[in-house]
C-alpha cells in the first residue's frame, strides 16, 4: 500500500512553523492541535525540517524552562528522508525505524503535499490486519 492511500485516508492537511518561531510557540500550537509535530518551512517556501513534541522535551530536559525561549531552528529534526506518495507504507516503516523519527514529510515535486506519523502506519496495519482477519473468517464460514 502507498503514502497516497494514507494521506487520502487521512487527508493531507499539514500544519507548519517557521526556523524562527519559539518553541514555547510550537509547544502552544501542539497542545491546541493535538499533534506530535510541524513542518518547518524556510522563508524560500522549502521543507527545512519538522519539530516535535520529542524535540521540545529534549531542548528542556537539556536547557530547562529556558529553552522554550530557543527558535525552532535550534532544535528541528533536518537532514532526514522525505516520503513520497509512491512510497510504500513498508518503506516508511523502515525509514523511521532506521532513523528513529516518529513524522515524516511527505513531498511532491519538492513541495509539501502531507505528514505521515507512526500513529498513522500503524493504524493502516492494524486495519490491513483486520480486514484480512475477516475475509478469512467469511471464507472460512462459507466453505
Amino acid at each position: 500500500m502507498s503514502i497516497a492511500r494514507i494521506l487520502a485516508l487521512k487527508g493531507a492537511e499539514v500544519f507548519t512553523t517557521t526556523p524562527e518561531q519559539k518553541l514555547k510557540e510550537v509547544a502552544a500550537e501542539l497542545a491546541r492541535r493535538g499533534i506530535g509535530a510541524l513542518v518547518v518551512i524556510d522563508r524560500w517556501g522549502e521543507v527545512a525540517g519538522v519539530v516535535s513534541e520529542t524535540d521540545i522535551l529534549a531542548a528542556i530536559g537539556a536547557r530547562g524552562a529556558d529553552a522554550l525561549e530557543d527558535s525552532v531552528a535550534n532544535h528541528m529534526g533536518r537532514n532526514f528522508r522525505f516520503l513520497t506518495e509512491k512510497d510504500t507504507v513498508d518503506d516508511a516503516m523502515e525509514t523511521m525505524t532506521i532513523e528513529r523519527r516518529r513524522h515524516l514529510p511527505v513531498l511532491r515535486d519538492g513541495h509539501i503535499v502531507g505528514l505521515v506519523s507512526i500513529g498513522d502506519v500503524v493504524k493502516y496495519r492494524i486495519d490491513t490486519i483486520e480486514a484480512e482477519r475477516l475475509a478469512l473468517h467469511q471464507y472460512i464460514a462459507t466453505a
